[in-house]
């Protein structure tokens, strides 16, 4: 099964929010940085789009900070939750949709959030994806795009053990795991994006690139087009 078949069909809606629930305190800690990360380049008055928004774990914290938040994710049963956990949240909208071929105008949004190693997790062309986010952002504005720190491999993989001993993931293949990568018996894999990757996949954007390490676990892409 493809990966991101994986998060729709196996790690979705309640079985993705007990991954998140179960998450070690370091882990916990990565996950609050990132927050705080995307949260330092959000203005009140701006409108920003999360690619890949899952059942809406961090749309109540952008939402309180920007004029209107627009949540995408290709998971039904996560909209659905997301709906129900975010429905007194006025200045935000899910939309059913996948984050390669965004329905949007070009210049849409001022800020572009794809986090929790998005880029990777999704299995798909990750140029067009960081292409696509950079369109509809307006230009000036900033497209974040993380992947995880090389300094975090060993949290990261005891989070993911946690995972599969609770059955939300299959066991780990440990003789394909290692170097960024951690596979699973039942086909799951899950990859990084180094900073000369992140490099190469932005080369001949017209737009300013910066990598930016963030608490020695996530490593945030930033693009702000021209």
């Amino acid at each position: 099964m493809d990966s991101y078949d994986y998060y729709d069909d196996k790690l979705s809606a309640e079985r993705l929010k007990r991954a998140y629930e179960i998450a070690p305190p370091r882990v916990r800690q990565y996950l609050d940085a990132e927050v705080a990360f995307v949260l330092e380049h959000v203005q009140p008055n701006d409108v920003v789009l999360e690619l890949g928004c899952g059942y809406g774990r961090i749309i109540p914290a952008l939402a309180k900070k920007a004029a209107k938040v627009v949540g995408i994710d290709t998971s039904e049963a996560n909209l659905e939750m997301a709906q129900e956990l975010l429905r007194d949240i006025v200045n935000c909208e899910l939309i059913r949709m996948d984050a390669k071929a965004l329905e949007f105008a070009d210049a849409t949004f001022d800020v572009v959030v794809c986090i929790q190693n998005g880029i990777s997790a999704f299995h798909v062309d990750q140029k067009q994806l960081i292409r696509e986010a950079a369109r509809v952002c307006k230009p000036g504005g900033k497209t974040l795009f993380s992947s995880y720190s090389e300094k975090f491999w060993e949290h990261r993989l005891e989070w993911f053990e946690i995972q599969a001993r609770e059955g939300l993931l299959g066991e780990i293949d440990y003789k394909k795991t290692g170097n960024g990568v951690i596979a699973c018996k039942d086909g799951f894999t899950a990859t990084t994006v180094s900073a000369d990757e992140f490099r190469a996949l932005t080369a001949g954007l017209s737009a300013q690139v910066r990598n930016v390490e963030v608490d020695d676990s996530s490593l945030f892409c930033e693009v702000v087009p021209l």
